[in-house]
């Protein structure tokens, strides 16, 4: 107890002079007002969080502004990283001050107070005992049953691609509209993501210009096209009108019509002059309802909470609006339990539309428009056109789709020595074009690609456009592979470094290491640069190089001048490399890094969680820890197969998914 009067600091000094011995002093130890505080302010919740660098040891903080018992419980769960028998060699007194290694480096400064702080607490935890040890073992258990309550998700705005397609299959129209829209922004990886999916005024505009457009088309030629389900006996045929509106609205809204709804519509309709013209003006009417730009995801009303499932499932597994078998599968209650679920979602999977959606996921996780607006320095890099760009894509489309469509392992997307090639792309990997564009080529052991690890396309869009990228490539795989958050750089700092000059020659590792030698750039560069110097000997294009080529061109000359006669310095290359954090992690080459994230189990829960947060149009909270590790183990169960990982997350849909706490519960810090 301190004494009243003395202040904290006569307390800590205390508890630094017995040290360790001072076993009463430090029972009297508050975590959550005097220890925790000094961690937060040393910075080891942005690591040690579910999307920080440390997230494998499942020593996660508690998230900010949780209540004092929640952090007072946490306190005690430490314990699991406290040597009992010899307190004074635990993890949990050396790492923070990096008397063992530490990631993180030395977060608490050697010999002061509050170091002096934390060996008390250790020491208080380390006499834990009965139900109290018990009750301090159990916090990690309790997080990993989920806390808290999920974003709700009403309703989720189209995205242009599912736009482009529902007005595709609603009325074979295959113009696109939504190309001209205004661009999607990209939010935590996914342009699904729902708070990102506002509708400006802009965009309001382009709706309506794109609905007026595609209303228009649909009976341009003087024909249905199959949009009325009935033969008309005249312009005024009210029962044809009215079937028309209910079987063509349930398909734009994705739900049967309240009968207001149909009232409303017929009196539009009959404003017109002839049917079609009020077919045309409702089929206007409706693209432009929120009914059609938005779908439901979730829904109060008992009625529709089957059609709501139904477009969670469409544009999940398919990227397009329901058909009309989903939506009978809807209707006849099929899709009111997780089997019904499971069978529709099966049988989806098989339908040929379940390529592109497929293909939408990989676009966007892969960040292929990174890659099809890329420039490069025609100088240094005469094969990067538009052409060989798309051919890039194309390679990781078909690579990814044909793991997930033909039963393979799909953490072979890491460590697989093929691919799907065209002879442009052959060019730039030094091999033979196969027989056919996009055939299966197998890759020379010396070669070193792995997956798309050593894909053009990642190695491309990682780059810039005259020279590699290693501080990207290494943020890359921290964020789409690791599912780990790197804080971005602080305001007001110059993210340039200094240009090469021709005097002093330098690689891209001796240009960075600038980084390690600030202290405000050192903690988050030491975390991703590292991982990028093990691509160095793939360029900006992907083309393999064993030295690092730098060419100088002489500022005046003739443009023929200098690309004759530029002056040419290599210098040898270091691809030593490393993923901190992750233990055995040294690698030299993309295929080593390919081995290590397949068989990693933080790269496999990425994965999972990239699947789960493109589905639920969301960022996974605490809630959604135990289908997070529920998926995980049937992922592994199935030999990871892709299509078994998405049957299982569909089944979560409106309802908790329970069984990943014992998942959860393996995994043990380190």
């Amino acid at each position: 107890m301190v004494i009243p009067g003395t202040g904290m600091k006569w307390f800590l000094q205390i508890v630094f002079v017995f040290g360790m011995a001072a076993g009463t002093a430090a029972a009297q130890v508050s975590f959550s007002n005097e220890l925790y505080p000094v961690l937060e302010k040393a910075g080891c919740r942005n690591c040690h969080n579910p999307e920080g660098v440390a997230s494998a040891t499942r020593l996660w903080f508690p998230e900010e502004g949780s209540p004092e018992d929640r952090i007072e419980a946490f306190g005690r769960s430490l314990v699991e990283v406290v040597d009992r028998k010899a307190p004074e060699r635990s993890l949990l007194a050396l790492k923070p001050v990096n008397r063992i290694s530490h990631t993180g480096g030395e977060r608490i400064a050697k010999g002061s107070p509050e170091e002096a702080l934390l060996r008390a607490w250790v020491q208080y935890l380390a006499t834990l005992a009965g139900d109290e040890l018990a009750g301090a073992l159990e916090y990690r258990t309790r997080e990993a049953a989920g806390h808290g309550v999920a974003p709700k998700v009403v309703l989720r705005r189209l995205t242009h691609s599912q736009y482009n397609n529902s007005v595709g299959d609603l009325l074979q129209d295959h113009t696109q509209p939504a190309n001209e829209f205004p661009s999607e922004d990209y939010v935590d990886g996914f342009k699904n993501q729902y708070q990102a999916l506002s509708v400006s005024p802009l965009q309001a505009e382009a709706y309506a210009l794109a609905a007026e457009k595609l209303a228009a088309n649909a009976f341009r030629r003087g024909d249905s096209r199959g949009l009325i389900p009935c033969k008309p006996a005249g312009e005024d045929d009210s029962a044809c009108r009215v079937k028309f509106i209910q079987v063509f609205g349930r398909r734009a809204f994705r739900r049967p019509l309240e009968p207001e709804e149909v009232k409303r519509h017929e009196a539009l309709f009959r404003k017109q002059k002839t049917f079609l013209q009020g077919a045309q003006a409702v089929i206007e009417a409706m693209l432009q309802s929120p009914s059609f730009i938005f779908w439901m995801d979730q829904t109060p009303n008992p009625n529709w909470r089957p059609y709501a499932k139904a477009s969670a499932l469409s544009y999940f597994l398919w990227n397009t609006t329901p058909d009309e078998t989903l939506l009978d599968s809807a209707a006849n209650g099929e899709l009111s339990t997780p089997e019904g679920v499971e069978r529709v979602a099966r049988r989806m999977l098989d339908n040929p539309k379940a390529r592109d959606g497929l293909d939408e996921f990989v676009s966007q996780w892969m960040r292929f428009d990174r890659v099809q607006t890329a420039s490069r320095e025609r100088r240094l890099y005469p094969l990067f056109n538009a052409d060989l760009a798309r051919a890039m894509t194309e390679e990781t489309r078909r690579f990814i789709g044909e793991l997930v469509w033909n039963g393979g392992n799909f953490m072979e997307v890491f460590t697989a020595g093929y691919s799907f090639i065209n002879s442009d792309l052959a060019a730039v990997y030094k091999v033979s074009p196969p027989a056919r564009d996009f055939d299966r080529v197998e890759f020379p052991a010396g070669s070193e690609r792995s997956g798309i690890l050593g894909h053009a396309s990642f190695l491309a869009l990682t780059s810039k456009p005259e020279d590699t990228a290693p501080t990207g490539r290494g943020l890359f795989i921290r964020e789409q592979f690791l599912c780990q958050k790197v804080p971005p750089p602080p305001p007001g700092v110059d993210t340039n470094l200094p240009p090469v000059e021709e005097s002093k020659p330098v690689t891209n590792r001796q240009r960075l290491a600038a980084h390690t030698t600030s202290q405000m750039c050192m903690g988050c560069h030491n975390l991703i640069d590292p991982v990028g110097f093990g691509f160095e000997k793939f360029d900006a294009i992907g083309m393999r190089r064993e030295k690092h080529k730098l060419l100088f061109f002489q500022p005046g000359a003739s443009v023929a001048a200098q690309k004759a006669a530029p002056k040419e310095v290599e210098l040898e290359i270091d691809t030593r490399a490393w993923v901190a954090g992750l233990p055995g992690s040294d690698f030299t080459s993309p295929r080593e890094l390919g081995q290590l994230l397949a068989r990693s189990p933080q790269c496999q829960e990425c994965v999972v969680k990239q699947v789960f947060r493109y589905m639920a149009g969301r960022q996974d909270t605490a809630v959604d820890r135990p289908t997070i590790a529920g998926a995980l183990e049937e992922f592994r169960k199935s030999g990871f197969r892709f299509p078994e990982l998405m049957v299982f997350l569909v089944k979560w849909k409106d309802g908790r998914v329970t069984g990943g706490e014992n998942a959860a519960r393996n995994y043990q810090p380190r």
